[in-house]
């Protein structure tokens, strides 16, 4: 018997050749298909409204290098206790970083780890966006410029932090879990 996914019982659905053909280049590309495409697989307006998302946020372009999209997925996820995002985005952060103690470290407490001053200034506007999102001022953009990024960059920032916030909110209400490859990767 499968392992279930999800706590909801929602049967996949018509998906079409598009879809389909998405799931083989993951299948592919990453050895497996993301439970968190298969859980939204019941509904393919759903789902290519959450992959255009993330596509366009995590591999788009930007200003921020791919890892460092992937530590404010970690970062997020770590103060959401998200267990599926910390365990897939913690595998990347692994692979794209090639230090697997970093990675456990983003995933565990990222103040620990060795950042640059940017990195930290960074995590710490993605932090306390997902905290206090109420208390966000001029000061915490300003804090982003001073660090080097563009305000194109502050809207990354802030996009990608704003997306992991929902998705660890959707992840823990229907208790998604992850592919058990993922513990695996990049050790």
């Amino acid at each position: 018997m499968a392992e279930k996914i999800t706590a909801l019982d929602l049967p996949t659905g018509d998906l079409s050749d598009a879809t389909k053909a998405y799931f083989a280049k993951c299948e592919e590309k990453l050895g497996l298909v993301p439970n968190v495409l298969l859980s939204y697989a019941f509904d393919e307006k759903k789902l290519r409204a959450f992959t255009d998302t993330y596509n366009d946020l995590m591999l788009g372009q930007s200003g921020l290098s791919k890892l460092e999209r992937e530590m404010i997925a970690v970062a997020v996820s770590s103060i959401n206790q998200c267990y599926y995002c910390l365990t897939a985005h913690g595998a990347a952060v692994r692979q794209l970083s090639g230090d697997p103690a970093f990675g456990e470290m983003m995933a565990m407490n990222w103040r620990a780890a060795a950042l640059s001053p940017r990195q930290r200034a960074m995590l710490e506007f993605a932090v306390k966006l997902t905290e206090a999102p109420a208390k966000m001022v001029e000061e915490d953009r300003q804090a982003l410029r001073a660090a080097g990024f563009s305000d194109r960059d502050i809207w990354d920032i802030a996009a990608t932090a704003a997306f992991f916030n929902m998705s660890n909110r959707l992840a823990a209400a229907i208790d998604m879990r992850p592919n058990a490859e993922y513990h695996a990767m990049a050790r």
